[in-house]
């Protein structure tokens, strides 16, 4: 019955409330002059990283998607990117690589970092965001064949547990030729590799 009430009295609080409930409970002093605002500017933030849910990923491509007769490959690298981890709500941060083989339709090229943001701005695992960038595109367009690559740094892995400070998490999804085919995959391997200086991100 206890824990029934509080979470009663919870499911009616106010988000900033929360907030102040969680300062108090870090040991801390909500009512310093440093943290009276912190409440609201952590809302404020928290809605703005996660507004995606809000947003229709396949409506925002359809808004964009126009009938051309090509057929090679297409690739937008380098988009960047910042999600929080949905295990410990700290930031991963890195670059997204996109490529896709048309069949009868391409994207406006303005498309695929918004579709990347969309899927970024939720509480999110790495591995899943991937798959999701790449699903969206072949469910929308169509094409051949869909690859994503994603490179993070992850802070839960480099402020606390681990700690180490210079790894990267490489995901990618494959759909179509990019998975059948050999030689389309290691062609879009290669360009997203030829970076200025030494690759890193």
């Amino acid at each position: 019955m206890e824990q029934l009430a509080e979470s009663t009295a919870l499911a009616g609080a106010a988000f900033a409330d929360l907030v102040r409930e969680m300062l108090v409970r870090l040991g801390e002093d909500p009512d310093r002059e440093g943290l009276l605002r912190t409440p609201h500017r952590v809302q404020r933030s928290l809605e703005y990283l996660t507004k995606g849910y809000a947003e229709d990923p396949q409506a925002m491509l359809k808004s964009a998607l126009f009938t051309v007769n090509y057929d090679e490959m297409v690739i937008v690298k380098d988009i960047e990117m910042f999600s929080l981890c949905e295990h410990h709500l700290l930031p991963f941060f890195g670059k997204v690589h996109i490529a896709y083989v048309p069949n009868g339709k391409v994207i406006g090229l303005s498309k695929l970092p918004r579709l990347v943001d969309i899927f970024a701005r939720r509480l999110q695992v790495q591995e899943r965001m991937t798959t999701e960038i790449a699903e969206t595109i072949q469910r929308v367009i169509e094409p051949q064949g869909v690859g994503v690559v994603v490179e993070a740094r992850h802070l839960c892995m480099m402020m606390r547990g681990v700690e180490k400070q210079h790894s990267a998490a490489v995901t990618s999804a494959m759909l179509g030729v990019f998975r059948d085919e050999h030689e389309t995959r290691e062609e879009f391997l290669s360009l997203i590799r030829a970076k200025a200086g030494n690759g890193s991100f």
